[in-house]
């Protein structure tokens, strides 16, 4: 996830996102990494994405920001930073999480009740992932691709697991995992993270001592 500087507006023309889509394309395309949903907001921008490196969505999102700032600054007769800080990031159980992110992205002009159904936004995945419409961004992740033999039946069972709003619950934990920078599963989930990152990725259990795990830098 990435946004404006001070929550300020970073596409302001259907120009603007059409620009920032295509940077996306073809940095994904030079550094490996698969988006397999996403939004652009007005301030912000949700990418549920899959690297092949371990640098991938460092590179992905440097080379985009970098080329965007660049376009809109031209634009609109403007300097300095468009972004606010570094994005963030965070692991998610595929297993558990994965169309649940989907459903979170996909549904995000709705939440913000911008239009009242997700097939109306035309800066999302949605049309790709539940239409079957083309989208040179879009990258099926393998779960997708077991909904169905072709793509109509999968579209139309992608339609029935995301057509639904997240409640309540579901939003806190995305929220709070994104604010945290914790990892997205259960306990067994972000140990596994811990491990391989080589930084906590959870909160503690309550009852269990502190420990930091070491940085090897």
């Amino acid at each position: 996830m990435q946004r404006g500087n001070n929550r300020g507006v970073i596409f302001a023309d259907p120009t603007d996102f059409e620009r920032f889509r295509n940077e996306l394309t073809a940095a994904c395309s030079r550094d490996g990494c698969w988006i397999h949903a996403y939004v652009l907001m007005t301030n912000h921008v949700h990418l549920l994405m899959t690297p092949t490196t371990a640098s991938g969505i460092s590179h992905v999102m440097q080379c985009a920001g970098r080329r965007y700032v660049g376009y809109f600054n031209r634009t609109y007769s403007r300097t300095g930073t468009l972004w606010e800080g570094r994005y963030k990031a965070i692991a998610i159980d595929s297993e558990r999480y994965l169309f649940t992110l989907y459903r979170y992205i996909e549904q995000n002009p709705v939440r913000a009740g911008m239009v009242r159904d997700a097939a109306e936004y035309p800066w999302s995945s949605y049309a790709a992932n539940a239409l079957g419409r083309s989208d040179r961004l879009v990258s099926p992740h393998e779960q997708y691709e077991q909904l169905g033999p072709d793509a109509p039946t999968r579209a139309a069972a992608y339609r029935g697991l995301c057509g639904a709003p997240l409640d309540r619950v579901t939003l806190q934990d995305i929220r709070g995992a994104s604010a945290s920078g914790w990892a997205l599963g259960d306990e067994r989930f972000r140990d596994e993270i811990t491990k391989l990152a080589r930084r906590r990725a959870g909160p503690l259990p309550s009852g269990r001592p502190r420990k930091l795990v070491s940085d090897p830098n």
